[in-house]
């Protein structure tokens, strides 16, 4: 686990790679193998937010928290939209979860992802992934959620590789700020998932895109099959224009 310099990108992402040294994927290169499935998380696999879930724990267990995170997320939504940031992004800063520490966000969502989180996952979602799983793919999680959940969830789920919000250096205490983190949102997702399969040698044409937004439309439409999964209006609409496959999880 650890941050990634691609050298031809020059895109640092914050991953968590699962091991396969007995694992029967791990055999020469196939035409199953050129093949990954690239998955957001909420709303998409999960019928939840992973990061409001662990927000939620922190400020119970930490209240005295509660007045600094909500200035710290006030004044960075304002500050991002002063700098030209959108109000998608401007408003999802990381404020709430300042003056938390890593090992703690570690250790939390460490024992919500089983907890609250793993019975969230759809019974079609569970299918898919284990069909995937049956042909060879990769699977690959990309979110932008905070990489200590993220990578809970990546291992609950079985995920070969994790890609969420995060620094390299993850020691000390959150200032609320994503400076130097990667941020695998909206069209930053594009060269995550354009560096992950030139690094595992997969045909994007081939690859599989799972989305529920139009922020993930971004990352969908350069794989060869996408598919929006609960769709929110606007990517429900995008998806019938571009004759995506559209499936409803419960």
């Amino acid at each position: 686990m650890g941050c990634h310099l691609s050298k031809t990108t020059h895109i640092h992402t914050h991953r968590y790679r699962r091991t396969h040294e007995s694992s029967p994927l791990a055999v020469t290169m196939s035409e199953e193998q050129q093949v990954a499935a690239y998955f957001d998380l909420d709303g998409t696999l999960l019928n939840a937010s992973s990061e409001k879930t662990l927000t939620g724990v922190l400020a119970k267990r930490r209240p005295w928290r509660i007045p600094h995170a909500t200035v710290a997320w006030t004044f960075g939504t304002v500050f991002g939209l002063l700098t030209g940031k959108s109000p998608y992004d401007a408003l999802r800063n990381r404020g709430h979860l300042s003056l938390a520490s890593w090992s703690v966000l570690e250790q939390y969502s460490d024992e919500i992802a089983p907890l609250l989180l793993e019975p969230k996952v759809s019974q079609q979602a569970w299918e898919k992934i284990a069909w995937h799983r049956e042909q060879g793919h990769r699977l690959v999680l990309v979110t932008a959620t905070v990489a200590p959940m993220a990578e809970a969830m990546g291992r609950i789920l079985g995920m070969d590789e994790v890609y969420g919000c995060g620094p390299s250096n993850r020691n000390g205490i959150l200032s609320g700020s994503e400076r130097g983190w990667s941020v695998p949102r909206r069209k930053g997702k594009v060269p995550v998932v354009e560096m992950d399969a030139k690094e595992n040698g997969h045909d994007l044409s081939k690859c599989y895109g799972y989305g529920n937004t139009l922020a993930d439309s971004w990352f969908m439409r350069i794989c060869g099959h996408a598919i929006a999964v609960n769709p929110e209006s606007s990517l429900r609409s995008f998806a019938k224009e571009n004759k995506w496959e559209i499936v409803e999880w419960p």
